[in-house]
């Protein structure tokens, strides 16, 4: 995967999670640090996290990435990481309640959508979800062909 870099505030994009954009319906977005080992940022810096099929999972006042598989440090010893370990997401308490909450009595999951780093810190962009029926998916593939159908045309027309 192809790494962006946006200079101006100095933020480098290590992965992102397309699958979640097309399986669920984005309510809301919150940036959060991760609590990492360093043969894990390591990792991180050589672009080798899958964030596939996690979630967020909260317990006792606190939140957990899920099933986010951040690979073995090729050049680490014995002392790596785990690679599916639970990683402890650094949230102010408010965020941790109100995300809590909402994923309790609404239904709703929170689901990673990018891995970045900002200024040297790992950070992952949280989305806030909503699953989408399958009817939903298909309008949505339908809505994506027809404005790219639409774009070609206007393309073609101003040649």
């Amino acid at each position: 995967m192809a790494r962006q870099t946006d200079d101006a505030e100095g933020v480098k994009v290590v992965a992102t999670n397309r699958k979640a954009r097309h399986d669920y319906l984005i309510e809301d977005t919150l940036e959060a640090g991760l609590a990492l080992q360093g043969t894990e940022v390591k990792s991180l810096r050589a672009g080798q996290v899958t964030l596939g099929d996690g979630h967020v999972e909260f317990e006792r006042g606190q939140a957990f990435l899920v099933a986010v598989h951040i690979s073995e440090y090729t050049h680490g010893n014995r002392n790596n990481h785990d690679p599916a370990r639970r990683r402890r997401l650094l949230l102010h308490k408010a965020e941790i309640v109100r995300l809590g909450s909402k994923v309790a009595e609404r239904g709703l999951t929170v689901v990673p959508l990018q891995v970045h780093f900002r200024r040297g810190k790992a950070k992952v962009l949280l989305g806030l979800a909503r699953g989408k029926r399958q009817h939903d998916k298909r309008d949505a593939i339908k809505q994506r062909d027809a404005n790219r159908d639409l774009r070609r045309e206007l393309r073609e027309r101003n040649k």
